[in-house]
């Protein structure tokens, strides 16, 4: 017999070789119906796994609705999809197939383009496939017999994995007619499958390499209910009506261009306007906070980066260098080595520490042209960079304040929400574990110093020191990755940065790196994103438009206009002849906050009749009464026209 203990504390006595099924099936089954695997002592298992070698055996139940059940039903449900594809058309061979953030894909090598109907008849085949209820088999085998069963199926991609893999022995998942290389674990059958969607195809290189061949990936969604499933589908449909590249089109507010190179902005007038506005901000907040604005080069000897570490650690992000008089140059990847020099500049004693440099830097990165999207993943981009030197024992505190000062950022611009990591060593880093064991402390006890709750994400560290991340929740529940605190030990070591101490010795100041939006390109994107493009007052690039009924009121409508404009206020004028309900639909479509209507009534009493973007009206008012109006709205963190849900 052996010894099964339940996280409740609960222990069940059962037969050595018993099945986890078996076991969960005796210790609960109303719990049974929701479990989709287990972990055993650690280790994540399938259903049908059998607890073997005897003693005693920790194990805990994996539900379908926690983030691991769903991986696992996604990743089921995929392998469906590959089965329904491999059944309907010749010539197919099939790549990878992970589940990911709210859904799953499965990557295809076949002749032509997957189309809408080829999704439809997909989807009736994968439900034949679930209502067949059939088992998913895990089996291993030696590597050798493993390249030889795919190499007999002529399912090439598969062998390229199986070449990567360290391990003598692989792991494969058999459902109905279909074998799959997967370390799983899976659902217990097909069957267990309740509710999926296939939502679209495209194009995607072979690991994600754009030398290699284009595969045809189809995406898809699986949840445990058809209510959660549809619940899912209506925020898609809500994410397309907001996807910034869709708006940035239709808004006038950026583009990208071939002839100037995949990944590279360009800001129109109207996203100019907002990037302005956020700049100022962002600088004036800086200066209140004892930051020291700064500017430097775009281009760099390469020694530079070499010694800072990224010429070694981060290579396959670096653009070519170019030769100058016979030196390489690069463009900068970071602004932090800048930083240094300029505080290196001159003797630094202890007092003078800390020390705040603030930059809107733009810098340039390699990224795959597969992985490029709109202004979230992008070649240049400007990062709202800072770094701070300090003493050791002044480290604690000047987290508190960078966390205070991105929340207080992020709050301005409407974002209310966050997911908070702390991210902890990676498996390639430099610098002493001491020094890493002191980072990770101070970054975890000026987040429990503040109330803050966060969870922590192993290993995702940058190579020279721990970070924490927060992600901004949008209107509609989605993270954006775009703060980030760093600490680092390491650059100021590789530098040799010093600074005089108490006693008169040099040493050793600590630096954080901290971006409070990342970039600007990306906060740009969720903001058009989590607003759906109509901005709040402040942010708005056109915050009035002076609309006339008839040509009589295009002189006054012209005044009020001028008067607009001397009080700050974006305003633009249009006493074109058409008729208003067309000006007033085009104004709308631009979301611009207010129209101001103007008609021989208000031209007689010297006033405007103003209209929200959303419909709503005003009682007619002064123009002076109007620029009070508007100007109470005109500050960050205002409310009107906030994010529509």
């Amino acid at each position: 017999m052996i010894k099964v203990i339940f996280p409740t504390g609960e222990e069940l006595e059962t037969k050595e070789g018993a099945s986890l099924f078996e076991v969960l099936k005796a210790h609960d089954k109303d719990l049974l119906k929701k479990t989709v695997a287990a972990r055993v002592d650690g280790t994540l298992k399938d259903l049908r796994s059998s607890l073997d070698g005897g003693g005693a055996f920790r194990v805990e139940p994996v539900v379908v609705d926690s983030r691991e059940g769903r991986e696992i039903l996604r990743h089921s449900t995929s392998h469906v999809l590959a089965e329904a594809v491999k059944s309907l058309y010749v010539n197919v061979k099939v790549a990878i197939g992970p589940a990911i953030e709210d859904g799953f894909y499965y990557d295809f090598d076949v002749e032509t383009p997957f189309t809408p109907e080829d999704l439809e008849k997909i989807e009736a085949r994968m439900k034949e496939i679930i209502k067949g209820d059939h088992p998913f088999k895990r089996e291993t085998m030696p590597r050798a017999e493993a390249l030889k069963l795919f190499h007999g199926m002529g399912e090439n991609y598969k062998e390229e994995i199986i070449n990567d893999l360290a391990d003598g022995e692989v792991s494969l998942y058999r459902q109905d007619s279909f074998v799959d290389l997967c370390r799983g674990p899976h659902l217990p059958s097909t069957g267990w499958i309740k509710a999926f969607k296939l939502t679209g195809a495209a194009g995607a290189y072979w690991r994600g390499d754009e030398k290699q061949k284009m595969l045809q990936r189809i995406y898809g969604t699986s949840f445990p209910s058809k209510d959660e499933l549809k619940a899912h589908l209506e925020r898609l449909e809500e994410a397309k009506r907001r996807d910034h590249r869709k708006l940035g089109r239709e808004l006038d507010l950026f583009s990208t261009n071939e002839h100037i190179g995949a990944g590279m902005v360009l800001w129109h007038p109207n996203g100019a306007t907002v990037r302005r506005i956020i700049e100022d901000f962002w600088k004036a907040e800086h200066v209140k906070s004892d930051y020291s604005i700064v500017y430097t080069p775009h281009v760099a000897n390469v020694d530079l980066w070499k010694t800072s570490g990224h010429w070694d650690f981060y290579r396959e992000s670096l653009f070519s260098p170019m030769d100058v008089e016979g030196q390489d140059y690069i463009v900068k990847p970071m602004n932090c080595p800048f930083h240094i020099q300029i505080y290196k500049s001159g003797l630094k004693s202890y007092r003078d520490l800390p020390v705040r440099y603030a930059e809107l830097g733009t810098v340039y990165r390699y990224e795959r042209s597969g992985a490029l999207h709109g202004l979230l993943r992008v070649r240049g981009f400007t990062q709202d960079d800072a770094h701070i030197f300090m003493t050791p024992d002044q480290l604690e505190d000047e987290i508190k304040g960078v966390l205070k000062f991105t929340l207080f950022i992020l709050n301005s611009f409407g974002f209310n929400e966050f997911d908070i990591y702390l991210s902890t060593r990676p498996d390639k880093y430099v610098g002493s574990l001491e020094n890493w064991a002191k980072a990770e402390a101070a970054l975890k006890g000026a987040l429990e110093s503040q109330g803050i709750k966060y969870s922590i994400d192993p290993g995702e560290g940058v190579f020279y020191g721990p970070k924490i991340d927060i992600k901004i929740k949008d209107v509609i529940g989605r993270s954006w990755q775009c703060s980030t605190i760093q600490v680092d030990f390491n650059l100021p070591e590789r530098f040799d940065v010093t600074y005089r101490d108490e006693a008169g010795k040099e040493s050793r100041p600590i630096m954080i790196h901290r971006a409070l939006m990342g970039s600007l390109e990306r906060f740009f994107g969720c903001l058009i994103e989590h607003y759906a493009g109509a901005f709040p007052i402040w942010l708005a690039p056109v915050q009035a438009v002076v609309l006339t009924v008839t040509e009589r009121s295009d002189e006054f409508a012209a005044e009020v206009y001028r008067k607009l404009r001397a009080e700050g206020i974006r305003a633009e004028l249009d006493i074109r002849n058409e008729k208003l309900g067309f000006k007033i639909r085009e104004a709308q479509l631009k979301k611009i906050p207010y129209q101001l209507v103007i008609g021989d009534k208000e031209t007689g009493a010297k006033e405007v009749s103003p209209r929200l973007r959303g419909g709503a009206t005003l009682p007619s008012m002064p123009v002076d009464d109007f620029i009070t109006v508007i100007k109470a709205e005109n500050r960050p963190g205002a409310s009107q026209n906030q994010a529509p849900k």
